[in-house]
């Protein structure tokens, strides 16, 4: 297996089968475990991120299109949220002490310190945040 297109309700109970699955496409392909671990990390962040702030509660879906090959997984998250291209925010300013940086904030710094490369583009009225993991040798 190396394909995934599910929507899912925009609910967080849907997030163990979503990440069960796409480790079960990146075991296929060969990843290693910290690779899967960072691809899962990612993924619930991106989703826990459009529940909470995109959808803010309300009822929604959520879009999951993941392939993956022997030297790639591009995972591809969209949702009918408000328009929001989360790699606006700023970076963090991580040498602050968590005091001095307040709560959250994280998320997005969390998830492009752990996949390769994470765009984002707003098409059909749908945010389409878009995640690559490189497979190392």
């Amino acid at each position: 297996m190396n394909h995934l297109d599910i929507v899912i309700p925009a609910n967080p109970e849907e997030i163990a089968r979503v990440t069960a699955d796409i480790e079960e496409i990146l075991v296929a392909q060969g990843f290693s475990g910290e690779a899967i671990i960072d691809v899962q990390l990612a993924l619930e962040e991106v989703i826990v991120n459009i529940i909470k702030h995109g959808y803010r509660g309300k009822e929604g879906s959520i879009g999951i299109l993941c392939d993956a090959s022997p030297l790639k997984a591009t995972i591809e998250i969209s949702d009918s949220a408000p328009a929001f291209n989360p790699l606006s925010l700023p970076e963090p300013d991580i040498t602050k002490g968590i005091e001095e940086r307040g709560i959250g904030g994280l998320g997005v710094f969390l998830v492009r310190q752990v996949m390769d490369i994470v765009t984002y583009r707003h098409k059909n009225h749908k945010n389409i945040l878009t995640l690559v993991k490189v497979k190392r040798e």
